[in-house]
């Protein structure tokens, strides 16, 4: 059994959650900013289905990317060369929001429902919650979305209409927050996509240490910009085959 919050409620500690189902930690509570940025600061993310309460996840161990430790595929490094999209940044938060919710063919349903829509729509109106997009032809073809907090970076999921759309705002969205001095990427749970770009698993343990610094950081970008770029030489990023 795991805890069910309450209003007032706080979540419990990391080492409670279950092994099976991995990383499950609490159910309850809400979707209000304040508890949506405390569950993040712990290293805690929301996931349920629609017509269930709202469940609270820390798996262990926990997939996450160290900007420097980037790797890009040479195939998707000839894509970069050829600057195939504009990318921006917050755009069209809403639209990349309800694009990575749209029914895909390896799934049954999604997990970002209208109520988790709504929150985190909030979350970006209040300046937390951040997309990465890619444009083609004044068209919405890709991107991503997620959290930043402190000097560390929560994604939630990304979605492509045309190809190596996603994967090129992930590059953009990295080399950015590597400039601005972010330590962390937080992908959550693995996946094969992930671990080509160099993320790795770490102990649940490890992961809240790093959270437990960089969250505290002031926020070191004043205002996201308009676009994004690669630096002409991409520098720290590691090429693989």
């Amino acid at each position: 059994m795991v805890p069910w919050l309450g209003p007032a409620h706080r979540f419990p500690d990391l080492a409670s959650a279950l092994t099976q189902p991995n990383g499950l930690l609490a159910a309850g509570g809400d979707l209000s900013p304040a508890r949506l940025v405390a569950a993040y600061r712990q290293g805690i993310f929301p996931w349920y289905s629609e017509g269930q309460p709202i469940l609270w996840w820390s798996p262990d161990p926990r997939m996450v990317l160290f900007p420097a430790e980037l790797k890009i595929r040479r195939s998707l490094q000839k894509t970069l060369r050829k600057q195939p999209f504009d990318i921006r940044c917050d755009h069209a938060y809403g639209e990349v929001m309800r694009a990575c919710a749209a029914p895909r063919r390896d799934q049954d349903g999604t997990w970002i429902t209208a109520e988790m829509t709504a929150a985190y729509v909030r979350l970006h109106d209040l300046g937390i919650a951040h997309s990465v997009e890619a444009w083609q032809d004044g068209r919405l073809v890709g991107g991503l979305y997620g959290l930043a907090i402190g000097r560390a970076f929560f994604g939630e999921s990304m979605f492509a209409r045309a190809s190596d759309a996603s994967k090129v705002a992930f590059v953009h969205l990295v080399e950015f927050l590597q400039t601005h001095g972010f330590g962390i990427i937080d992908c959550q749970m693995r996946t094969e996509l992930l671990g080509s770009f160099g993320a790795r698993e770490i102990p649940r343990q490890r992961f809240a240490a790093h959270l437990a610094e960089l969250v505290n950081y002031p926020d070191p970008i004043d205002r996201w910009p308009h676009q994004l770029s690669l630096a002409d030489n991409n520098t720290g990023m590691d090429h693989t085959s």
